[in-house]
């Protein structure tokens, strides 16, 4: 199903609008499972190794989480004006929002990135990790942060192209980077062994760096596929595309224009009306992701008293829910691309019907997802760890959160459809209130009487009400009423400058 049927304005039926929430639901789940997925990897690799490099990584991945969240909140400013441009079919000030968001984004990532490093090595013993834990939980943690800049630049890249509707080929490519991650792991984690697959032996070189060498995997894949993304973005994907041939030949124009009035060059820069737009989507998000991760970090603080196996089962859990949620992130993504440029198309009915649409499509396959945690949950723990006890705790624990997945998925769809059309201050302040003043105040009393269990019971009680709030909000329309506001002089000035440009690339090109 094309896209390109929300921007001519046509009518679309509810059969056009399940196969297209369908087409661009599934390479996104895809994208989403394959991300997780890494996690799986990274998680049952390092548990191999014992409880105490589980725990190094467990110990701070709801701060790398916090980390990469507020990256990736940063670039979704862009990818939503991006869609709007493209709703509105105006693909020129969706190529030069692309361009901007690109200097934007990496700066960003680079400021965040150095944060990261200033606290690496402390952050451990602030969240009450053990001596044993600590030293491999800094370094785990400055590897992932010392690669922001171009994490940061993937996510932007993957949000451009989500904006543009093409799932399929950042779906691709994240599955590609789970294929790499699996690799770079081998050789790095664990040292030289001899390996029998069927009836044949060999030996597998391995550089035996453990924690280290996980998060080295990983990020090593996540940098190839970045490259890719933005390769991909900047130079075939037609609605985003400004690199390539006809930049190349005009290169002498180019060079023109720089010397003259900064003109390409100044554009790499966000404009004004930009980088204002992408701060109003941008900020409350990235606050919102801040917040609800600071909770989380306070939950770790919760669980680590509770001992090493604690600590260890809560991450693996949390890891092997996400294979719940992480379709409905999927689902969410496309919410926000329909939603979004059905918003930039001025068809605000249409958005309204995706949006219910989507919310429900994901409250049923996460409610699906549910049940089969529910059944499988000792045998997804048995994939994670050896261990027995964390095994035992992280089964009791997936059990009770299983029931909160529908409630769970009509928070994240309905999120997903609210941001497409830039509407994020209120439903940011949903998200993180719920957590702060549910999850957070009930797993403190919970977890002194029920243990882990009580964490998990926390969460599912919080889950349950965010997704009440949401599905309200929805059902009022008050999300359509704060969009983002289009500036038609904004778009006139754009419009002047890329026909000045292609005068003087014609005179070059004559000359």
């Amino acid at each position: 199903m094309n896209i390109d049927l929300i921007s001519s304005g046509k009518p679309l039926s509810f059969r056009q609008r399940l196969s297209l929430t369908a087409s661009l639901a599934w390479p996104a789940i895809i994208a989403q499972l394959s991300s997780i997925l890494m996690q799986y990897i990274d998680a049952a690799m390092v548990g191999r190794l014992g409880a105490d490099p589980s725990a190094a990584v467990g110990l701070v991945s709801t701060s790398l989480w916090l980390f990469w969240g507020v990256c990736s909140a940063a670039t979704v400013g862009f990818s939503v004006q991006i869609a709007h441009r493209i709703g509105a079919a105006d693909h020129e000030s969706a190529k030069d929002i692309f361009r901007q968001g690109i200097t934007g984004s990496f700066i960003f990532g680079l400021i965040i990135g150095l944060i990261g490093l200033a606290i690496a090595k402390p952050l451990p013993h602030w969240l009450g990790g053990t001596e044993e834990v600590c030293p491999d939980s800094s370094l785990y943690f400055a590897v992932f942060v010392a690669a922001l800049p171009l994490l940061t630049l993937n996510y932007l890249g993957s949000g451009a192209l989500r904006a543009a509707g093409n799932m399929v080929v950042a779906g691709g490519l994240n599955v590609m980077m789970c294929a790499l991650d699996v690799v770079f792991n081998l050789f790095l984690i664990f040292p030289t062994r001899t390996v029998s697959v069927l009836d044949f032996e060999f030996t597998l070189p391995g550089a035996g760096l453990g924690v280290l060498g996980a998060a080295l995997g990983t990020v090593a894949a996540e940098t190839v596929t970045a490259a890719s993304i933005l390769w991909y973005a900047l130079t075939k994907e037609k609605r985003l595309a400004f690199l390539g041939k006809k930049f190349r030949d005009s290169a002498a124009g180019v060079k023109r224009i720089a010397v003259e009035k900064g003109g390409l060059i100044k554009r790499w820069f966000p404009s004004g009306n930009v980088l204002h737009n992408a701060l109003r989507v941008a900020a409350p998000m990235t606050l919102e992701h801040a917040v609800i991760c600071g909770a989380q970090i306070m939950i770790t603080v919760i669980v680590a008293p509770l001992g090493v196996f604690a600590i260890a089962a809560n991450s693996f859990a949390v890891t092997a829910e996400a294979l719940c949620y992480m379709p409905g992130y999927g689902i969410a993504d496309a919410a926000t691309t329909l939603t979004g440029q059905s918003y930039g198309a001025g068809r605000k009915d249409l958005a309204r019907k995706f949006g219910w649409l989507t919310v429900s499509s994901g409250m049923i396959i996460m409610g699906v997802m549910g049940v089969a945690l529910w059944l499988w949950s000792p045998d997804v723990m048995a994939l994670l760890t050896p261990v027995k006890q964390i095994q035992e705790m992280g089964a009791s624990s997936l059990r009770i959160e299983a029931w909160a997945e529908p409630m769970f998925a009509a928070a994240i769809v309905g999120y997903g459809v609210m941001v497409g059309v830039g509407d994020t201050v209120i439903p940011a302040i949903m998200n993180f209130s719920s957590i702060w003043l549910v999850r957070v105040p009930l797993a403190a009393i919970l977890a002194g009487t029920m243990g882990l269990s009580g964490v998990w019971l926390a969460m599912c009680i919080e889950l349950s009400f965010r997704g009440v709030i949401f599905l309200w909000r929805l059902a009022s329309g008050a999300w359509l009423k704060h969009g983002l506001k289009t500036d038609k002089k904004e778009n006139a000035a754009i419009a002047e400058e890329e026909i000045e440009e292609a005068e003087i690339e014609e005179a070059e090109s004559a000359n």
